[in-house]
């Protein structure tokens, strides 16, 4: 059984998504990022940047246990250790690949950003209310799922037609775009692309887990400072 360090973010549905899909056995263990868990010591041996999610595989390569921390790299690592959600041919894998290193080096941030400037920034002592900041992460979201809605225009999933690791890296950020400020008008692909992924019981069961411990930021001043003063 793989042992989940997780916490209900969009990074953590991730691999508890990918986890339901690949029908792999696992145990949450809970990482409150809120009260500073990510920087507890037997945390930190596991996932040194003091980000969740993190793994641990029991069976790992040669049947030693291992551990792997970094959403996408944990995605790779899943879906070769099953043989699914990476496609068939090396050309299904170099399509996904690409998607998922857009999604790692793109969506993920500038959405994460959008978040920060947009709805927490303004609510931070002393409220940081940055209509530069607000206005370049909106408009870059914007200009990235313009990008996903036309590589959706033709196929079904987004390295092609069947569901892969990219898909999972990028729909838990996506499904959020009203947090972003975003519109799904002018954008019919990506619209039905996230509507079908809503419905499938393992991105239902996935994005579930521990859905109670989800907290406003906005009125956690402590978990705020957490989260955005500490260093290191």
């Amino acid at each position: 059984m793989i042992d989940l360090y997780y916490w209900p973010t969009p990074n953590g549905w991730k691999i508890s998504i990918a986890l339901e899909e690949l029908g792999l056995p696992y145990a949450v263990r809970l990482v409150n990022i809120g009260a500073g868990e990510q920087f507890a010591p037997d945390f930190l041996k596991i996932a040194p940047n003091n980000r969740m999610p993190a793994i641990v595989d029991p069976d790992g390569p040669d049947g030693a246990p291992v551990s792997v921390f970094e959403s996408g790299a944990i995605l790779q690592y899943l879906a070769r250790k099953t043989g699914k959600l990476y496609g068939a041919t090396e050309r299904d894998r170099i399509a996904v690949e690409q998607w998922l290193m857009w999604q790692m080096g793109g969506v993920g941030p500038m959405a994460g950003q959008a978040h920060h400037f947009l709805t927490y920034a303004p609510a931070m002592d002393p409220p940081n209310d940055l209509p530069y900041a607000k206005t370049r992460y909106r408009n870059e979201v914007a200009r990235l799922y313009g990008v996903l809605d036309k590589q959706l225009a033709d196929k079904e999933f987004v390295a092609g037609d069947f569901l892969s690791i990219a898909d999972i890296a990028i729909w838990p950020w996506a499904v959020l775009w009203e947090r972003q400020e975003q519109t799904l008008e002018g954008k019919p692909h990506l619209a039905r692309w996230l509507d079908a992924l809503a419905a499938r019981p393992a991105f239902v069961a996935g994005k579930s887990v521990a859905s109670e411990k989800r907290s406003n930021l906005q009125d956690d001043k402590k978990a705020q400072d957490i989260l955005f003063k500490r260093q290191g």
